[in-house]
């Protein structure tokens, strides 16, 4: 069985062109998400013809410069997409988070001339992106990243592998953080790669316990040669473009946690009105009403969360410790809802007949992707003691 459609949320939204997105967004989630996503996550299917329609409807270029294809939308309207997005089916709302992570080096930091040539076909919705920064031995401590881009010539030739790529193998293109110089984070650079690149190619997709159909590979650069007109900023300047990346995206991370938790609870609301004990809706008894509000209440403080640090983005003020804190209450919030919207569904809720079981399965993932709770907890302490 699959979930009722979500409950429309009341937003506070900057104008009528962000209302009307939000309402195309639940349009297209009613008619083209919800209704597969069950068995696409059962079969493992990598639904590609979705994130063409979703580029279609410019939601895959969202905040970016309509001067090279985006939509040019804050971040606060951007997000409430996402969560959108994430209420119907999780592994495309990420999936869409990850390409415009993908896509922040060259719009942030490349020159008028790469932006001009690459970036309005990464943002028309016809291709989609990857993130290259994690490794096998280089998770949190990505300053230990071993990928090698040799300079050869006009060239740069990659030797190394990623590890846990979204997209990895399906990608058209991917933004890799990759080692020019010496060790530690001054020998990191960045390099825009062609997905279809000779010597590039991808493992088996991992077996993960949900996100079936989002594939996670990783990717071997055995020899990639790629022109030096694709380093993006300057020689040693990846690992400052994969931090301010990894703030935006945190805070796509922290809307789409919102968004799984919202699809729960109105889960959880639905059966407890609908299911009967001892003559009445368990819903009436002060149990579940109680659990219930507490699901909601977390939701909306993991809401206005991250809408504060997205509007602090917004405003060009600095929302590094603000995305840090977002992320890791949205996603904790997450797991604690999703836990408890199967216990309120009782033994229906471990059935694969209701999806309440997905959901849990896939909030966790949620606390480990771009830095774990446990990182966001130091990148805030860090915040706090440096004043």
């Amino acid at each position: 069985m699959n979930a009722a459609p979500p409950k429309p949320v009341e937003r506070q939204l900057p104008s009528e062109e962000a209302r009307a997105l939000l309402t195309l967004t639940r349009e297209l989630v009613h008619r083209e998400l919800l209704p597969r996503a069950a068995e696409d996550e059962a079969a493992g299917r990598f639904p590609r013809e979705v994130f063409a329609t979703l580029g279609e409807a410019g939601l895959l270029s969202l905040p970016y410069p309509e001067q090279y294809g985006g939509g040019e939308q804050p971040y606060e309207v951007y997000l409430q997409v996402l969560e959108e997005l994430a209420s119907g089916w999780l592994a495309v709302a990420l999936g869409v988070s990850v390409h415009t992570l993908s896509c922040h080096a060259l719009a942030g930091f490349g020159a008028e001339e790469q932006r001009g040539r690459w970036l309005p076909g990464m943002l028309s919705g016809a291709q989609l992106g990857a993130y290259c920064l994690s490794e096998p031995q280089a998770g949190s401590d990505a300053a230990a990243l071993r990928t090698r881009a040799d300079r050869e010539g006009e060239d740069y030739v990659i030797r190394g592998t990623k590890a846990w790529i979204t997209h990895g193998g399906v990608a058209d293109f991917y933004s890799a953080i990759v080692r020019t110089g010496e060790d530690g984070p001054r020998g990191i650079s960045c390099l825009l790669v062609p997905g279809e690149a000779e010597q590039l190619s991808a493992a088996p997709p991992e077996h993960k316990m949900g996100m079936n159909s989002s594939p996670t590979a990783q990717l071997h650069f055995d020899g990639v040669r790629v022109n030096a007109d694709r380093l993006i900023g300057e020689p040693g300047q990846g690992f400052q473009i994969a931090l301010a990346a990894l703030d935006s995206g945190r805070l796509g991370i922290a809307a789409c946690a919102i968004g799984l938790a919202q699809a729960a609870l109105d889960l959880a609301v639905q059966y407890a009105g609908s299911r009967k004990q001892f003559g009445r809706p368990i819903a009436e008894f002060e149990g579940l009403s109680f659990m219930l509000a507490d699901m909601a209440t977390q939701i909306e403080a993991g809401r206005a969360l991250y809408l504060a640090a997205a509007r602090r983005r917004d405003a060009g003020l600095a929302f590094g410790k603000e995305a840090a804190m977002a992320k890791l209450f949205c996603t904790d919030t997450a797991m604690r809802v999703t836990v408890d919207a199967v216990q309120v569904l009782g033994g229906y809720g471990y059935t694969q007949d209701f999806p309440a079981e997905r959901f849990l399965r896939e909030a966790k993932v949620l606390q480990i992707v771009e830095g774990t709770n446990q990182i966001q907890r130091l990148v805030i302490g860090r915040h706090l003691s440096s004043g």
